[in-house]
């Protein structure tokens, strides 16, 4: 069962009871509000599609919900800190309104988020398949679900994006020493392909141009599966769907194989989008092995390179952690020559945090938190740099782009470049931007967004 707090027991919930009608119209307000990684994100929609499925409508901005969610992420003590507040926001923001915590910082500590003021009612990442039922039953509403799963137009289970998140599979057997995702993921385990073709289908009919696959491990896809991993999953969602783009969030080195490369000039020449997100962590190999990665510095930048012999124009993006215990000067520049010699299109930088239930917060030799401030300071204006010279670069050449709004549009490009439209000419046939696939010629870079040009 979810854990409510005791604290907030007595206050009332203003709804009308019971609360009926059609899906998404007359049911209870729902805000959801996603913290971290695009699991995350990929978790949320799917709460978003259930609570719409069940007779809740996903509030607006300047709506004022009867349920507040917050899905937590819980990777630093910074993102606790950002979860603590959202959650404070929220009960002064709405205070009639119902605050569910739930995600990766709820599963870490249950008992911690229950005690906040701010919370009423704690939902791990374990409990979520249960959110709606949940919320339903504590709210003591009677809903008209949808008889056929299908969601009405507009009815915002995408959360204000144009990209629909799916998840591929869950969990992490690696434990790399600094990280709490293997306890608040648990062990690895993939989602049937069959049933991972049926739900971009159904994205693809109501309305998605691109679908962003996620999980936690996705190189180790179907292990656990009959004659199925990455890449025949791939092929299968390209041949048996028609989804326009298709996005793979995160690979390690190891899981890059020329089996998965060929898919994008095969099956997925034009929709397998041509970004690859490889989380570095570290260019020193000490550290690599302190931290239990399974690659080295060299076979990193082997494996960029390989990417981008198999597929020209590709993006590559990652993640690193500066100061990580036991890091020496030496290391830090070893980081930082690996970055140069990958030339990472964009670089998430974070100094290493101690997270209570891993190894790496019982090792000796941990770094002053002045110096891993300065390391990732040093890192990101690299990191900047180089962003810099690829957006640069990148001007003059055509690309496609999904645009996310309208006024003024702006939106990615296959590679994960962000481009602002700079005519108010509307396409032939096109009444709104929104959602719409456009070829454009990158004409100047403002800042680190592109501007773009109809062609």
């Amino acid at each position: 069962m979810a854990l409510d707090n005791p604290m907030h027991e007595l206050r009332s919930i203003s709804l009308p009871a019971p609360v009926t009608g059609a899906v998404g119209v007359d049911g209870p307000r729902v805000m959801i509000e996603t913290h971290g990684c695009k699991l995350n994100m990929a978790d949320s929609q799917r709460m978003a599609r259930e609570f719409v499925s069940a007779g809740y409508a996903i509030a607006e901005d300047d709506e004022t919900p009867d349920v507040f969610v917050l899905d937590s992420c819980t990777v630093t003590r910074v993102a606790d800190r950002k979860a603590r507040q959202a959650l404070s926001k929220a009960r002064r923001a709405y205070p009639e309104a119902l605050i569910v915590a739930t995600g990766c910082m709820s599963e870490r500590d249950p008992g911690e988020v229950d005690a906040l003021d701010a919370v009423d009612l704690v939902v791990t990442n374990q409990q979520k398949l249960d959110i709606t039922r949940t919320v339903t039953e504590r709210l003591g509403v009677s809903l008209t679900p949808c008889a056929d799963g299908a969601l009405p137009a507009g009815s915002g289970a995408l959360l204000g994006r144009s990209r629909a998140s799916l998840k591929i599979q869950e969990g992490c057997d690696q434990v790399c020493a600094y990280c709490i995702v293997p306890r608040v993921r648990g062990r690895e385990r993939s989602v049937p392909d069959d049933m991972l073709v049926r739900q971009v289908a159904r994205q693809v009919d109501e309305g998605a141009r691109e679908v962003v696959l996620t999980g936690t491990q996705l190189g180790s896809y179907g292990f656990d599966l009959p004659e199925t991993n990455l890449a025949a999953m791939l092929k299968r969602v390209l041949n048996e769907t028609g989804i326009e783009r298709l996005r793979v969030s995160s690979l390690q080195p190891a899981e890059i194989t020329d089996e998965l490369l060929d898919i994008w000039s095969d099956e997925g020449e034009g929709r397998l989008c041509r970004h690859f997100h490889m989380a570095l962590q570290s260019g020193s190999d000490a550290i690599l092995s302190r931290m239990r990665r399974r690659y080295t510095a060299d076979e990193f930048v082997l494996t960029a390179e390989r990417v981008r012999s198999a597929v020209p124009e590709a993006m590559i993006t990652g993640d690193a952690i500066a100061g990580f215990p036991g890091e020496t000067e030496v290391d830090h520049r070893s980081t930082l020559d690996v970055i140069k010699r990958v030339g990472f299109a964009d670089l998430h930088v974070f100094p290493y945090s101690e997270r209570p239930g891993t190894s790496a917060a019982h090792f000796d030799y941990h770094v002053d938190y002045g110096v891993r401030t300065r390391r990732a300071a040093e890192i990101r204006e690299l990191a900047t740099e180089l962003s810099r010279l690829i957006r640069e670069n990148a001007v003059g050449g055509v690309a496609p782009v999904l645009w996310e709004n309208n006024a003024p549009a702006t939106g990615l490009t296959d590679t994960y470049l962000r481009v602002r439209r700079n005519s108010s000419d509307l396409p032939a046939g096109v009444s709104a931007l929104e959602n719409v696939i456009e070829r454009v010629r990158l004409v100047r870079l403002d800042g680190d967004v592109l501007e773009g040009e109809p062609v």
